[in-house]
């Protein structure tokens, strides 16, 4: 039976390891700024990671940033390193919940994930890594169904705003909702945009990777989902979108995965009519596109071998055109930029039979928020968590490997984060 509650020998609801990482310090700015949206008010939560100096200093920059010097005195610290598993162990002993902030997670993921199924602790990463948010529901996925535990993948930016983008655009249908398109943007201010290098030696070594990927996914052995509707056709490696009046590419991250899996579990467990999705991005001018093919062919090359890899990461900022760097984003970067995912649906109106004719009925949803790596996804990886917390007699009926659409489909989280500043609305 899944617990929620915190007691004397589990006492945080939520332990945040990695805190001192890059992503994982704005967590903890976040987490302080929603204690009161805790069970019954209040929320008892620790940070964890290898260097007790280096998490003293995110509690004592947290504590300036938000004019709250009770979190250096207040928020207890743990000790833990992926490579103790008792440390872990420890850990995960003392949560209800662990955000997992350690990537990639190829890498340093798993022990965790193995670390609060063994121990009771649920989990929740940010990982944009198909083959560990696919390999982990292979591997752990009916033993955290036998003790009760969720393990919730993909819950920062890019997958919640466009795997509950697709249910939000389903619910708003007043019929049947068979295809979406979804377009995403991304606006700078004039200091530009910039992502830390994390995100970008994850898109490395997975795309070195590709073959085991594959591998995970034949041992599923799952049968086609069934197409309801006109099937989606898919588009060019490059095109103009009229809709969102930029360059436009099938966007790389993990985002198809996400929502194929969710909507694999929502047919498979409440007979939902499984809906086709395609995922674009748009890279704006002509001048973009010619820094992207040259950027991209660099990228495919090199990443085939074991030294342009070395290099790859080595001088993300070089060969990304100062897209990602391992500094980071400044603050006046985050302030400055903002996402905006649109989504194109197509299905049929109430009472329409979905087996007969062409789509009849149309929609336009859009889910818009701040600075995509560093300000939202801090937002939708807590929000996720106080969902847990608060409202888990809406879960899954059973612990498991679960996507967030699977998991948070029967939750009002897309109303907790219109309230946080990630607006889903019907154009």
């Amino acid at each position: 039976m899944a617990r929620f509650e915190t007691t004397p020998s589990r006492p945080y609801h939520l332990v945040i390891f990695g805190a001192s990482g890059f992503t994982g310090q704005f967590v903890v700015e976040e987490v302080a700024r929603t204690v009161s949206e805790g069970p019954q008010g209040t929320l008892k939560w620790a940070v964890a990671g290898r260097s007790r100096q280096k998490l003293e200093q995110v509690l004592e920059q947290a504590a300036g940033v938000l004019g709250k010097p009770e979190l250096r005195s207040e928020v207890d610290i743990i000790v833990a390193d992926v490579a103790e598993p008792d440390s872990l162990a420890a850990m995960c002993k003392q949560a209800v919940i662990v955000l997992n902030c350690v990537g990639p997670y190829r890498f340093y993921g798993e022990p965790v994930v193995k670390a609060c199924v063994e121990n009771g602790a649920h989990h929740i990463d940010i990982s944009g890594e198909p083959q560990f948010l696919e390999g982990m529901q292979l591997n752990y996925n009916s033993q955290a169904a036998d003790k009760g535990v969720y393990i919730i993948g993909s819950c920062g930016f890019d997958s919640i705003p466009a795997d509950m983008g697709v249910l939000y655009t389903r619910d708003q249908l007043k019929g049947t909702l068979t295809a979406v398109e979804s377009f995403l943007t991304v606006k700078a201010g004039s200091d530009g945009g910039c992502i830390h290098d994390g995100t970008w030696q994850s898109a490395v070594h997975g795309f070195a990777d590709s073959q085991s990927l594959q591998s995970v996914r034949r041992k599923f052995n799952h049968k086609p989902l069934p197409v309801v509707g006109s099937k989606l056709k898919r588009r060019g490696a490059l095109f103009f979108s009229n809709d969102i009046q930029q360059y436009t590419v099938p966007f790389m991250g993990s985002d198809p995965s996400v929502v194929k899996r969710t909507q694999r579990y929502l047919f498979e467990e409440y007979q939902a009519t499984p809906v086709q999705y395609g995922a674009y991005a748009g890279i704006g001018s002509i001048g973009n596109v010619i820094k992207l093919m040259f950027a991209g062919l660099m990228f495919w090359f090199l990443v085939k071998f074991s030294f342009g890899r070395d290099l790859l990461i080595k001088h993300p900022e070089f060969f990304s055109f100062g897209l990602f760097s391992k500094a980071g984003p400044s603050r006046k970067q985050m302030e400055d930029s903002s996402f905006q995912f649109a989504f194109y649906g197509e299905g049929y109106t109430e009472g329409q039979d979905p087996t007969q004719g062409k789509p009849n009925s149309k929609i336009r949803t859009v889910v818009q928020g701040p600075e995509c790596g560093y300000v939202a996804t801090p937002i939708f990886m807590v929000q996720a968590a106080l969902t847990l917390l608060n409202e888990s007699a809406a879960l899954p009926k059973t612990g498991g490997v679960y996507t967030p659409g699977a998991a948070f489909a029967r939750t009002t989280l897309i109303d907790r984060l219109n309230k946080h500043g990630i607006q889903f609305s019907v154009i």
